[in-house]
C-alpha cells in the first residue's frame, strides 16, 4: 500500500505502486525515494509514518517524521528551516549510539520538514506492562542499569531528551536492549519560532513533554538535564504499577507525587525513587551518573536471589513484533529478561571491589541475555555463588561459546571478563561489551561495525584491520592497544584513553574524538585524521 501524506487528504491509501494519489492528487513517492506504507502517530504539529527506501536494495524499512509549521510567513519558515538543519545535525550526532535510532536523511519539501530516521522493530516498554505485567523491583534495577549509561551518554552531547517515558522506550526485538525514541528537538524549536510569531499557541503542552511525566520547570518551559531524571523516575513508577501519573494523586502543598503506597519495594530502591522525583531541581539528582551511584545493588543481593529461577522464554516470531504506536505484541516476556539479574549483582559487586581495591575486573553480565533454558545459577546466601557464578561465567565464555552464543543471536555481553580471548577475524558487528574487560583481547580483523566498547577495558588488545566503523568507544581504556590498520571511521571516541595506543594507519574519518587524544597515541603519515586528510599533527 501506498500511503499519502498530505494531511489534508481524506483518503490517504493507495495501491502499492501508485504514482499519485487517487483522493488529492499528490505525488506518493517523498523525494523521489521515500514511499509511505502506513502512519505510526499523528498530531497537530507533525505526524509519524512508515516507510520504504526504494533508494537501497531490498528497500528497507525506515520512519519518517514530518514536520507541519503552521504559519506560511517567509521568515518563519527561514527561522524554522534553519532550526530544523541544526537540529538534525543534533540528532546524527545522538545517533551514533547503538540504543539511539539513526538518523538517516532530513530534507524539505512543499514548505514541510522530514527526518528519517532508522527502524526498530519490537514492542515499547508501555506494551511490555499492558500485555504481561508490572516489573519487579529487580527488572526496574536492571531498566535502570541499561537506561542511565544512555541517558549520561545524551547529556554528553549536551542534549536534553524532555519526553522520556515508558512508550518512548522500546526493547529491541533483535536483542532485546532497549532503544530510545523520539527525542522530540527539533519539534520543539521549530515550534518555537511559531510562538514566537504569534501564528499558534495551542501546542505548548505537545512541545514540553508529556505532561505528568515532565517536572515542574520543563512545564515551565525551562528544562535541565536534571527533567530527565525526573521522567525516568516517573516510568519506573508506571513499570512498577502499570498506572501512568494522572492516575495517581499529588499533595497540593507540595506538588509531590503520592506513589509509595501503590508499590512494594526495598528502601533503598525507594529512597533512590524519592530523590529521582523530587520537584526541586536542587534536591533532585543532577546527573544519570549519580544515579547509578546511588544504585549499587550489594543490599538487595540476599532478596535477590530468591528470584533467579530463569524461565524459558518463547521464541519470538519474526513479524510479530512491530515498532512504536503499531499494534503489534512482543512475544517475549520482560520476567525473562530479569532472571539474570544475579548476574548484574554479582557484576556490580565487583565493580566496587575494583573501585576499593583499584585492581580486579568485572566478570559476569548478560543483563539483557534472555534465558533460553531452565538452567540458572543461584547466588548463595554467604556470598559463595558469586565466585561459583565467575567461575561459570568464564569457563562458558571462552572464545568458542561467545562466537556461538552470537551465531544464535545473542548480542548482549556487557560487563564480562572477556581477558586474552583469541577473536580473531570473527563477525562480531553490533555487539555490546560495555563495561567488559578485555584486555590483552584478540580481536585482529574483527568486523565490530556499530559495536557498543563504551568504558570497556581494551588494554594491549589487538585490534589491528579491525572494522570499528561507527563503534561507541565512549570512556573505553585502548592504553597501548594496537590499533594498526583499523577502521575507525565514525566511530565515538570521546574520553576514550589512547595513551600509547597504535593509530598508525588507521582510518578515522568522522570519528569523534579530540586532537588532545590523538596526541597521546601513536601516529604516522599513513593515518587518516577526523578530517579525512592523512598525516601527522
Amino acid at each position: 500500500m501506498s500511503y499519502c501524506i498530505n494531511p489534508n487528504c481524506l483518503n490517504p491509501e493507495n495501491l502499492a505502486h501508485s504514482q499519485k494519489c487517487q483522493s488529492c492528487g499528490s505525488r506518493l513517492l517523498l523525494c523521489d525515494r521515500y514511499r509511505v506504507v502506513k502512519a505510526l502517530s499523528q498530531g497537530g504539529f507533525g505526524a509519524t509514518f512508515l516507510a520504504n527506501d526504494q533508494g537501497l536494495p531490498g528497500e528497507p524499512s525506515c520512519v519518517i517524521k514530518q514536520l507541519r509549521p503552521s504559519g506560511s510567513a517567509p521568515q518563519v519558515l527561514q527561522m524554522a528551516r534553519e532550526l530544523f538543519e541544526r537540529e538534525a545535525v543534533t540528532l546524527g550526532k545522538i545517533g551514533n549510539h547503538p540504543q539511539v535510532p539513526r538518523l538517516l536523511d532530513y530534507f524539505e519539501e512543499c514548505k514541510q520538514f522530514y527526518l528519517v530516521q532508522e527502524y526498530i522493530s519490537g514492542s515499547t516498554l508501555q506494551q511490555e506492562v499492558k500485555h504481561t505485567g508490572v516489573f519487579t523491583e529487580a527488572g526496574v534495577k536492571q531498566f535502570l542499569s541499561e537506561i542511565l549509561p544512555l541517558l549520561e551518554y545524551i547529556h554528553e552531547c549536551k542534549v536534553i531528551h524532555r519526553d522520556i517515558k515508558p512508550a518512548n522506550i522500546i526493547r529491541r526485538a533483535q536483542d532485546s536492549r532497549l532503544v530510545l525514541i523520539d527525542f522530540g528537538a527539533v519539534t520543539n524549536q521549530v515550534r518555537q519560532v511559531v510562538m514566537n510569531h504569534s501564528e499558534h499557541t495551542a501546542l505548548t503542552a505537545y512541545a514540553i513533554g508529556t505532561p505528568g511525566f515532565a517536572p515542574p520547570e520543563q512545564m515551565a518551559m525551562r528544562p535541565v538535564y536534571a527533567s530527565d531524571i525526573y521522567a525516568l523516575g516517573i516510568t519506573c513508577i508506571y513499570l512498577l504499577t502499570n498506572k501512568s501519573p494522572k492516575n495517581l494523586q499529588y499533595n497540593p502543598t507540595t506538588g509531590e507525587l503520592l506513589w509509595e503506597k501503590h508499590v512494594q519495594v526495598s528502601d533503598h530502591l525507594a529512597g533512590v525513587l524519592r530523590k529521582m522525583l523530587e520537584v526541586s531541581v536542587r534536591h533532585r539528582y543532577q546527573t544519570a551518573a549519580e544515579v547509578l551511584r546511588a544504585l549499587e545493588l550489594e543490599p538487595y543481593l540476599e532478596s535477590l536471589s530468591k528470584s533467579l529461577v530463569a524461565q524459558p522464554s518463547e521464541t519470538v516470531k519474526e513479524g510479530k513484533i512491530q515498532r512504536l504506536e503499531d499494534s503489534g505484541i512482543s512475544n517475549s516476556n520482560p520476567s525473562s529478561v530479569s532472571s539474570s539479574v544475579a548476574q548484574v549483582a554479582a557484576a556490580i559487586r565487583a565493580r566496587r571491589a575494583r573501585m576499593t581495591e583499584g585492581t580486579g575486573v568485572a566478570h559476569v553480565g548478560g543483563t539483557q541475555q534472555r534465558m533460553l533454558t531452565k538452567k540458572s545459577t543461584t547466588l548463595s546466601s554467604d556470598g559463595s555463588g558469586a565466585e561459583g557464578q565467575k567461575s561459570q561465567a568464564m569457563r562458558q565464555l571462552d572464545s568458542q561459546n561467545l562466537i556461538s552464543a552470537y551465531l544464535k543471536g545473542r548480542r548482549h555481553f556487557a560487563l564480562h571478563n572477556l581477558n586474552l580471548l583469541n577473536l580473531q577475524g570473527a563477525n562480531l558487528s553490533e555487539i555490546n561489551f560495555h563495561s567488559s574487560q578485555l584486555q590483552r583481547v584478540n580481536l585482529q580483523g574483527a568486523n565490530l561495525h556499530s559495536s557498543d566498547f563504551g568504558r570497556a577495558s581494551l588494554s594491549r588488545a589487538n585490534l589491528r584491520d579491525s572494522n570499528l566503523t561507527k563503534a561507541y568507544l565512549n570512556n573505553a581504556d585502548l592504553e597501548g592497544a594496537d590499533l594498526r590498520g583499523a577502521d575507525l571511521s565514525y566511530a565515538y571516541l570521546q574520553n576514550a584513553n589512547l595513551r600509547g595506543a597504535n593509530l598508525c594507519g588507521a582510518n578515522l574519518t568522522g570519528a569523534k574524538i579530540s586532537e588532545e587524544q590523538l596526541a597521546l597515541a601513536k601516529t604516522n603519515w599513513m593515518t587518516v585524521r577526523p578530517n579525512g586528510k592523512r598525516g601527522l599533527l
